[in-house]
């Protein structure tokens, strides 16, 4: 049977009570080694820890797994880093599908285009951007922010993520150094906007 939905679980390693969104769960591999389950959908028993770095890298340090499982179990010597990786390449997945979704693209002039048509759910920019190619961008979307709040409409802040380096984002895309992107309305961009926001948290924590 498939496990029972939740909006909270406990981090096993503060105790705490979350919602989901802001937690990812671990399970247990058939050789009983400690994985990353990051769609939080495998079968069996599962230790769910507050999403950060840090986090998963000191309930490594203080055995979390093993005490919340009350077992024995292999934990990967980087299983926060494994994590990382892990999270990085939902995020590129899901953003491969957006393109196959014709909701997202590529290019300061696509993406300028984009922002000032309102279209933007989700603005993106590589780690390794000349800083004024993303202050212009930013500067457009702030631009235009400004001008639907002015005209009446209900103000919208559009996320703005810097998460991986161009050749990170074109090799998921199938384009050559991708340094600017962004997500267009629509339920494949709006996926790519929460598997960015988890990998964003995943970074700061």
């Amino acid at each position: 049977m498939p496990r029972r939905e939740e909006t909270e679980r406990q981090c096993a390693l503060t105790r705490e009570v979350k919602p989901i969104a802001e937690l990812i769960r671990f399970a247990v591999s058939p050789d009983g080694e400690v994985v990353p389950d990051t769609d939080g959908k495998a079968e069996g028993r599962g230790v769910w820890i507050s999403l950060g770095h840090r986090q998963v890298a000191e309930a490594q340090k203080k055995k979390a797994f093993a005490k919340s499982l009350k077992a024995e179990v292999k934990v990967p010597d980087d299983l926060a880093g494994l994590t990382r990786r892990r999270l990085e390449e939902r995020f590129l997945n899901s953003l491969s599908l957006a393109r196959k979704a014709g909701q997202l693209v590529t290019g300061s002039t696509k993406v300028k285009a984009a922002i000032e048509a309102g279209e933007v759910q989700g603005l993106l920019t590589a780690t390794d951007a000349a800083e004024d190619g993303r202050n212009k961008l930013l500067g457009s979307l702030k631009g235009y922010t400004m001008a639907a709040e002015e005209a009446g409409f209900e103000p919208v802040l559009t996320p703005h993520f810097e998460l991986l380096d161009s050749g990170q984002m074109g090799l998921a895309l199938g384009i050559e150094n991708v340094i600017h992107a962004a997500l267009i309305k629509g339920g494949a961009a709006q996926a790519a906007v929460q598997r960015a926001e988890r990998l964003a948290r995943y970074i700061a924590n």
